[in-house]
């Protein structure tokens, strides 16, 4: 059972409306703290996941006129006593898959789409590891290449903005993710002046065609990021199957278009492009099957649209990239 404190900072006459939400909500415990300001109130309440999002989401809606308040989401490594668990409750939390709220995922994902030096810096090292690795056949290296590069965060950052209809972050998550895609590119293509680029190394000839294995693991790898960040759980590793998706391709393709070699260079390209569709569209129909979607009535209408809109393009793209893929498959030589 995953207990968090929710920590309100609100005006004095908000109390009791707050201690009601919690005592509702069967939160295992709450308390009231007196502040420095005589006006405000702090109220803490201990809950687990099954009613925290309904609970956050009361709470804003009730504070929403307010001049100041402030929401806090605390984590709670260890609690005495234990609180008491009935059956039931171990089953409802068993069945429950969700334990991130709305709020947690949209800290999570931000954090991971801002550019800063460090995302310039870890695209520009993995891309010279991936691109090495990639020249030599070494799959060694291009395993570590995968572990450095920041590519989780625009990817969830673009599905959950979709889910949620915020342009904002929507708008956020394409422009890093265009630039870590296009930084690897263009860097690749420069390396190509400098180190030997074999025209029929395994390893480049692997990622300048798109076949089913590719598809399939660029769908794994877009559930996976995204139940990963629902439960809670750590993304990590799970960064590094959408780093195999997405970086190889870009690295591939900035090399061969450095030396020339347009149409390999072409098809790494339809192959992070394949890549890039099946991750966003497994992200946001995961995000939507789990129920993430944004607070407001209105806003959850936009959101609906936006998410429509965009699994159905999506679904269409990979099914014409799937013919594709089998015509070539069926043509003769």
């Amino acid at each position: 059972m995953q207990l968090k404190i929710i920590e309100v900072v609100a005006p004095r006459g908000h109390a009791d409306t707050l201690t009601a939400i919690a005592e509702q909500a069967e939160a295992t415990d709450w308390t009231t703290a007196e502040l420095a300001d005589p006006d405000m109130v702090a109220v803490r309440i201990l809950c687990g996941p099954d009613a925290r999002q309904a609970m956050i989401d009361r709470i804003q809606t009730v504070l929403a006129g307010a001049e100041r308040w402030r929401l806090s989401l605390l984590p709670v490594d260890a609690t005495l006593p234990a609180p008491r668990r009935d059956e039931e409750t171990i089953e409802a939390e068993r069945r429950k898959a969700v334990t991130a709220t709305r709020e947690e995922l949209y800290t999570a994902v931000s954090a991971g789409a801002a550019i800063d030096s460090n995302f310039v810096v870890f695209i520009a090292v993995s891309t010279v590891v991936a691109a090495l690795g990639l020249t030599t056949d070494n799959v060694a290296v291009i395993i570590g290449a995968m572990v450095i590069a920041p590519l989780l965060g625009p990817s969830l950052a673009f599905a959950l903005a979709t889910a949620l209809g915020d342009r904002v972050l929507l708008g956020r998550a394409l422009r890093t993710g265009a630039l870590g895609l296009g930084l690897a590119i263009a860097l690749s293509a420069l390396l190509s002046t400098i180190v030997p680029v074999p025209t029929d190394g395994a390893e480049l000839l692997a990622r300048t065609a798109i076949g089913y294995d590719g598809i399939a693991l660029a769908l794994a790898s877009g559930a996976a990021a995204a139940l990963s960040l629902t439960a809670g759980l750590s993304t990590a590793l799970v960064g590094v199957m959408v780093a195999v998706a997405l970086l190889p391709p870009a690295a591939t393709a900035g090399l061969m278009f450095g030396i020339g070699a347009i149409g390999p260079a072409l098809g790494a390209l339809m192959l992070l492009a394949a890549n890039l569709i099946a991750l966003n569209l497994m992200g946001q129909t995961v995000f939507l099957l789990k129920g993430i979607r944004p607070q407001r009535w209105l806003e959850r209408a936009a959101a609906r649209q936006s998410v429509g809109l965009s699994i159905a393009l999506s679904l269409a793209l990979l099914a014409a990239i799937i013919v594709l893929i089998a015509l070539g498959q069926d043509s003769p030589g």
